[in-house]
């Protein structure tokens, strides 16, 4: 299962979720701000704890791969992830 911590106007959110699309994997979303700037407007309290638990940094977008147990922030670290591991 992938799970993506993103924010839905941040640019490099959009990246990665339109590759996930073009690929054709499903993913759980997560939003726990409400841009991509650090250090505030976050909306979900939860979701932000766990990304920053789980990959230590306050930063969107975050990819969680558990199928492979990876864990990848950057937009061009995660397309090129994706790339990799899931295309054809």
């Amino acid at each position: 299962m992938i799970e993506l911590y993103q924010a839905e106007n941040c640019p490099w959110c959009v990246v990665v979720r339109d590759r996930l699309m073009e690929l054709g994997l499903s993913y759980i979303s997560h939003n726990p701000r409400l841009t991509a700037s650090r250090g505030g407007n976050i909306q979900n309290q939860i979701a932000h704890r766990k990304m920053v638990d789980i990959g230590g940094n306050d930063q969107i977008p975050f990819l969680v791969d558990n199928s492979t147990k990876t864990f990848l922030y950057e937009s061009s670290a995660i397309v090129e992830y994706l790339d990799k591991n899931y295309g054809k």
